[in-house]
């Protein structure tokens, strides 16, 4: 009875605890179905030329590997900017998310300050879905717009057919880059009805005014301008996208349709022959697909004044009833602490940057800064990035290869508590930071100690087997004393304190047993699921492991301006070195190697060469800040 009594009043205190798993060792060492991958070895699918896990709307996670820890689903904060705080996110419609994010306005090949904001949108839009959420993410393109018909009139071109050509170029960019296709995908140039329409409602509610054929928006008219953004009227920036003109009632009034000019794209319209003005474009494509009232508004920084600003205003008087319950920025990238930006010139496009780094360094260099942070522009941070996506796939790829090998046995489903207790702490740390307003910078952190243990149990010789005969080495650690407490009857008089301290002191010093630990390749297969889940999410998944550590690899050669050819006869030169007792000269060529990002990896089997940082880069890495 008094077992008993004991019993019932510990398991609360149990759940609370990061260890609770140990109540339930036993059970989970016979069937850890939860975290047993049971990976099929014989290759991987494909599914695109650099990005797997591309998903569609029969695609479904199993949701107890990142997002259930120990039986609680975690919510999802976001910060919101209108209310300039982090809010818990209820969508309207239960189990639906209708998400919107200004796109690109087509005239140029996009620079990475574009790739920063729809990665961190695909991120929310990949996260949300793997909560459970049927997401409508709706992206536009404006191939409308001043900047088009200049440059196209530079070009001697059609304004219209230029701006498809770099929408085509846009999607290229945005496959590069592991990014999903949105649900939807307007142009302004289809949907001019939807937007007349719009404008003449505003108009009939007394919002907007016509000066000979140009129709403006009247701020004085929205009491709530301003509550976005937090600024005054007089900041609103004549000229930049706001138009200049004398004729307006208050210089702030925005355009929401410009009468014709000779030589410009003009639809018909009741005020006359023109084109829309760039924000209400915004407003009139997300009513037509997600109506007046949704979830998600998002895009850069640059846009909550005047853009966003202009969109809530023209929106709510157009529908009294207009809502957008959670706007979302993300920060810039700059460049010597300058937003990086077209009209400043100080841009690279995605095209240039990935002809040198591989698209997924890139994509792991834009999101190991939280997304409304800025994030500086540099070849240390992406040759950073770069080194740690090598590490990370060649781990997975040791392990892919090593699990795809004949065993004389199938994989039992069990694994070591001390597995399951580093792929729990995982799972806890990723479900926590995404949860918390999409902190990829802690998920990606989340990977070193999974790693660290996989590496371990790849490669490492040495170690202990304490289910052995080495008797000393188990008494030294505690496990015996962890296996005698573990045997005893559920209900009997087990210290489940001590058994908690002692698998404290267990996992954390004696859990890296390497190739000797019983269960190495169960561990193995289901550490590998485990990242491989939190990669899909993240957008990091590559179709083949052994395909993207090639392109690592070639990327990393032409960064050095040497041909593999080339490295591996300075391989060869080096070997013939140490043979001749050369040290000095095998020294030099190691370090001149080094000098432009090339390690060499000596071996039993021989030598071997992978990217790394060049040895400048690391030392500014290791320079104190």
């Amino acid at each position: 009875m008094a077992a008993t009594l004991v019993t019932c009043c510990i398991k609360p205190f149990l759940l609370k605890s990061r260890f609770f798993s140990l109540y339930t060792h036993r059970q989970k060492l016979i069937s850890l179905q939860r975290v047993t991958p049971f990976i099929q070895s014989k290759g991987v699918p494909r599914s695109g030329f650099f990005c797997r896990g591309v998903l569609n709307n029969n695609t479904s996670y199993d949701k107890s590997d990142v997002v259930n820890t120990n039986g609680k689903e975690r919510n999802l904060w976001l910060y919101n900017t209108m209310s300039k705080q982090k809010e818990l996110f209820k969508p309207a419609v239960v189990g639906k998310v209708g998400m919107y994010v200004c796109g690109v306005t087509a005239y140029d090949l996009s620079h990475i300050g574009h790739a920063r904001v729809y990665v961190s949108f695909d991120v929310l839009y990949r996260y949300l879905r793997h909560l459970g959420y049927e997401v409508k993410y709706v992206r536009n393109f404006t191939d409308v717009d001043d900047k088009i018909i200049t440059r196209a009139k530079d070009l001697g071109d059609d304004p219209l057919k230029l701006s498809r050509h770099y929408c085509e170029e846009f999607h290229r960019d945005m496959a590069y880059l592991c990014c999903l296709p949105p649900s939807e995908e307007p142009r302004v140039s289809d949907h001019i009805p939807h937007i007349i329409d719009m404008i003449q409602e505003i108009l009939n509610k007394g919002s907007a005014y016509t000066i000979g054929g140009d129709v403006y928006f009247s701020v004085d008219k929205f009491p709530e301008y301003g509550q976005l953004s937090g600024r005054k009227l007089e900041d609103n920036r004549a000229g930049e996208r706001v138009a200049v003109d004398s004729r307006k009632k208050n210089p702030a009034d925005f355009v929401l349709w410009k009468s014709a000019k000779e030589g410009e794209p003009f639809w018909q319209s009741p005020w006359g022959p023109g084109r829309p003005g760039w924000h209400i474009e915004c407003s009139a494509m997300s009513a037509a697909y997600l109506g007046y009232t949704f979830d998600i508004h998002g895009g850069g920084m640059d846009l909550i004044f005047p853009h966003h600003e202009n969109e809530i205003a023209q929106s709510c008087a157009a529908c009294d009833k207009s809502d957008i319950r959670y706007w979302v920025h993300n920060g810039f990238v700059t460049i010597d602490s300058q937003k990086m930006s077209k009209s400043l010139g100080n841009f690279f496009t995605i095209r240039q940057v990935i002809d040198i780094y591989h698209p997924f360094a890139v994509r792991y260099f834009l999101i190991s800064t939280h997304y409304r942070s800025p994030i500086n522009y540099s070849d240390v941070l992406l040759e950073s990035a770069s080194d740690r996506v090598f590490y990370i796939y060649q781990t997975l790829e040791d392990s892919q290869t090593l699990l795809s090998q004949p065993v004389k046995t199938s994989l039992r489903d069990s694994i070591p508590l001390a597995t399951v207790s580093c792929i729990e702490k995982f799972h806890d740390e990723v479900t926590t930071s995404m949860s918390d307003d999409l902190h990829t910078n802690a998920a990606l952190a989340a990977m070193s100690e999974p790693l660290k243990l996989m590496n371990d149990l790849l490669h490492t010789r040495k170690g202990t087997s304490f289910e052995g005969g080495d008797v000393k080495g188990r008494k030294a650690n505690g496990y015996d004393s962890f296996l005698s407490l573990r045997k005893r009857r559920s209900g009997s008089d087990i210290d489940y304190w001590k058994i908690n301290r002692l698998m404290r002191k267990w996992t954390t010093k004696h859990w890296y047993l390497g190739k000797k630990q019983e269960f190495r390749l169960e561990s193995l297969a289901a550490l590998e699921k485990s990242i491989r889940n939190v990669l899909v999410i993240v957008g990091l998944m590559p179709s083949s492991y052994k395909e993207a550590l090639q392109q690592l690899k070639e990327k990393a050669l032409k960064r050095s301006n040497l041909t593999e050819d080339q490295v591996l006869q300075r391989i060869e030169e080096r070997e013939a070195a140490r043979s001749n007792k050369e040290y000095e000269k095998s020294d030099a060529i190691r370090k001149d190697l080094a000098a432009v990002g090339i390690a060499l990896m000596d071996s039993p089997e021989g030598t071997t060469w992978r990217p790394a940082i060049p040895l400048a880069l690391q030392e500014l890495l290791l320079a104190p800040t």
